[in-house]
């Protein structure tokens, strides 16, 4: 395939036109480093240091292009080929934009005009500024996105208080697939090897298919490196509260028509402090040694590899990736018992990484594939992953598992469980041009993952999954200043899970000399489900103010752990058992949005309403499972009428020309309608939350170029609205601090970052914290610092 796509692209490279043009600001002064782009073939030039550029091999014809440069307003205007005089461009100065409390970038602003759900968009300057103990909360900072922490390196994303299966997570344009159904399972994703990011908050199901109902991460790396150079960066960071050390290597090249990069990661921390002495865990407390959590060090190597072709009408990447980590689970928190932990073999050393632990590798390949022609584009993405995930911790007898481990089956005793899962993906998109004013976008996609376990640990059975779904997207511009979007996609998907029998014998019954049998745990399922999903969008731009709303119907296919789970969950001590019958899940949502932009303020909400016919959830019971441990409370998953409503807000205001003012928040209700828990909220609920941010940044100063100064004051409220087990959880105020910049070290240039988290070392919790359910605070001060060392080279190679 790939070969027909070579020869289909050498057939349009001959052409010998080309687009010759500068670029200035309204003053008449040239703009170095402007980005010329062709939309049409996605293909562009960059700026000299007089403002010039050239475009080669195109043919006769006309071209929309858009140009953009930092602080100025985007241009898109039509030019006509072949000319005999180069054209001249004028950009005016943009006003200040909202992005600018994220990052400042004249895409984001655009992107986010044109699309009428919420979204934010960043950068990799900006996840150096706010590096986290993983990618996902990096992205904390930013309105509506919150994270599911376990530990300082995994955490999954909450968008508008949903996670796990309902937030899709795309890298390079394949669905990432792992075990996202475990709370204690993080990304397998190296935030050193991302370019950008955009998230969009709301239903996605439409273009991203089932899982989709409460947002998107989509990560990209698709930059591609200058014709006939080598360059790279070496990146150190380094975190003072888990001794955390880390070094990432980027090393990317390109000839005329072929390019490649190189990214290797190596990362290793110690167990994490927290400004307490112990925690209770339930009715237990379990010391800490000099604050530390025992057993949470954890170690990581990652490794990128990209490949490919840019051509004038074709471009072909090759992504391989591979993905190693392991990291202990706080020890006091894991298995059945938490008072049996050996704390002088724990507290012996904070870098060791002792049982319980867990082992992940992950790896992935990817070829996107893209083909421009005048009027549209074909896109062609082929990807394969394998998540290999085990998880250690030492045998213990419980229930009437035998007190003495055979040695007749087939795992270690001391393997608690094992996950080996496949995943086949293929993503076809087809962008047509219709005319000036209207675009029509079509796409099918299907995916095939095969999971399969072993280990002594019964939670999930062995399934494989089908899922398939086509999507037909149209855009219309009504006037310079409104847009219109509708569009409509159908999915199916069939799920087979395994039946699966214990590798012991259990008493059937309570009687005195009970009969024993090798119990069934799961039955073999096969369901299949399908559905229409819908998608209504409007945005109005007049000037200074942007306007949208979008209205639509989102839909999600239950997961295997929600139909067939039946085990311990020995991280939350509790007894998960799935239900065969459950629906899929049907999602309704209104989003609304309004900002205003000026030369020195800037402002905007992001409201949302939305309605589950039929939320999957895991609800408490009254009763306890009496044959696999120590009495642990059944949860049985079920459905409820679930309403939600929020939103999010920014303000920002130019105080003077270096000193910024902003505020960013957040609010989310939920309220369960029907069901055994009605009138009360969904789990991991975010509570409202505010940060208020002086930001002081300057051209040059010094040495330094871009330097910037950042104080955050975050207030969180108390979370009161609760579903059991959960407690409240009191308001907080934490106050971070962050600054760096540029330095320019004779003929070297530095980027350097420096944070400190929780500058006051306040003891807090955080209520979407997994650790939140056994009262463990959010770590202490944190100290953290990133040097980034960029190298270049524009030798011809």
């Amino acid at each position: 395939m790939l070969a027909l796509f070579l020869m289909f692209g050498y057939a349009f490279s001959q052409t010998n036109e080309e687009l010759k043009g500068i670029v200035t600001n309204t003053e008449n002064i040239s703009l170095k480093g402007a980005l010329v782009k062709i939309n049409e073939l996605n293909k562009g030039a960059i700026t000299d240091v007089h403002g010039e550029f050239i475009i080669s091999g195109l043919q006769k014809g006309s071209y929309e292009i858009n140009i953009s440069f930092l602080g100025y307003e985007n241009l898109t205007t039509r030019v006509s080929l072949p000319t005999t005089t180069p054209f001249r461009f004028s950009l005016s100065k943009t006003p200040i934009s909202l992005q600018e409390v994220v990052i400042t970038d004249n895409y984001a602003t655009n992107r986010k005009k044109d699309e009428p759900l919420g979204i934010e968009i960043v950068n990799e300057d900006y996840l150096k500024q706010n590096l986290g103990g993983s990618l996902m909360k990096s992205l904390e900072r930013l309105p509506g996105i919150s994270t599911i922490d376990i530990g300082s390196g995994q955490s999954k994303p909450v968008i508008r208080g949903l996670s796990f299966n309902r937030v899709v997570v795309v890298e390079n344009n394949i669905k990432h697939e792992a075990q996202q159904w475990g709370a204690d399972h993080g990304l397998e994703i190296d935030q050193y090897a991302v370019d950008n990011i955009e998230i969009i908050k709301g239903p996605a199901s439409l273009m991203y298919g089932s899982d989709a109902i409460g947002g998107v991460i989509d990560m990209k790396n698709n930059k591609l490196p200058e014709k006939n150079s080598l360059s790279g960066a070496v990146d150190i960071s380094g975190k003072t509260n888990n001794d955390f050390i880390g070094t990432s290597v980027s090393v990317e090249g390109r000839k005329e028509w072929f390019f490649a990069t190189l990214t290797a990661t190596l990362l290793d921390y110690g167990d994490f402090r927290v400004p307490t002495d112990s925690v209770d865990i339930y009715n237990y407390r379990a010391a800490l040694h000099d604050n530390y959590l025992r057993n949470t060090a954890g170690n990581e190597q990652n490794l990128h590899l990209s490949f490919g072709l840019v051509k004038d009408k074709i471009q072909s990447r090759f992504y391989l990736s591979n993905v190693n980590s392991k990291s202990g689970f706080f020890a006091n928190a894991h298995g059945l018992e938490p008072r049996n932990v050996d704390t002088d073999v724990h507290d012996r050393s904070s870098r060791d990484i002792q049982y319980p632990f867990q082992e992940v590798n992950h790896f992935k390949v990817i070829n996107s594939t893209t083909i421009w022609q005048e009027k549209s584009r074909l896109e062609i993405d082929l990807g394969y992953q394998r998540n290999h995930r085990e998880e250690w911790s030492q045998y213990v007898q419980h229930g009437y598992m035998p007190a003495v481990f055979p040695d007749t089956l087939d795992f270690d005793m001391d393997l608690e469980r094992k996950f080996i899962k496949d995943i086949y993906s293929a993503n076809v998109k087809f962008f047509y041009q219709a005319s000036d004013k209207t675009q029509v976008n079509s796409g099918i996609s299907g995916e095939y993952k095969e999971n399969q376990i072993n280990g002594r640990g019964f939670i999930i059975p062995a399934y494989s999954q089908v899922n398939i779904g086509g999507f037909v997207l149209g855009r219309h511009e009504l006037s310079p200043s409104k847009q219109f979007q509708a569009g409509m996609r159908y999915d199916h998907g069939r799920i087979k899970t395994s039946s699966y029998f214990d590798w012991f014998p259990s008493p059937l019954d309570d009687a005195v000399d009970p009969e024993t049998n090798f119990l069934q745990r799961a039955a073999s399922i096969n369901r299949s489900f399908s559905n229409f999903t819908w998608s209504l969008g409007y945005n109005y731009n007049p000037g200074k103010w942007n306007y949208k709303v979008n209205i639509g119907k989102s839909f999600r296919m239950p997961i295997p752990k929600e139909l067939a789970a039946n085990g311990v969950n020995y991280h939350r001590f509790s007894y998960e058992v799935g239900n065969p019958d459950l629906s899929p899940e049907i999602a309704y949502q209104l989003d609304l949005g309004i900002t205003f932009g000026s030369e020195k303020f800037a402002a905007g909400a992001s409201p949302f309403l939305n309605y589950f016919s039929n939320y999957i959830y895991l609800n408490p019971t009254s009763s306890h499972d009496r044959l696999y441990g120590n009495g642990n409370q059944i949860f049985i998953y079920t459905e409820s009428q679930v309403l939600r409503y929020g939103g999010e807000f920014h303000s920002h205001y130019e105080l003077l020309d270096w000193l910024q003012l902003g505020l960013i928040g957040e609010y989310i209700y939920s309220r369960q309608l029907s069901g055994e828990k009605e009138g009360y909220t969904l789990p991991f609920s975010p509570p409202a939350s505010a940060i208020i941010n002086l930001k002081y940044n300057e051209k040059t100063v010094g040495r330094i170029d871009n330097p910037y100064l950042s104080v955050d004051y975050k207030i969180t409220a108390a979370q009161n609205n609760i579903v059991p087990p959960e407690v409240i959880t009191k308001g907080y105020q934490v106050v971070n601090v962050g600054i760096g910049g540029e330095v320019n070290l004779y003929k070297q240039k530095l980027n350097l970052s420096i944070q400190v988290q929780n500058l006051l070392n306040k003891k807090y919790f955080n209520h979407t914290s997994y650790y939140r359910l056994i009262n463990v605070p959010e770590p202490g001060r944190n100290f953290i610092v990133n040097i980034n060392i960029p190298f270049h080279s524009s030798k011809t190679l």
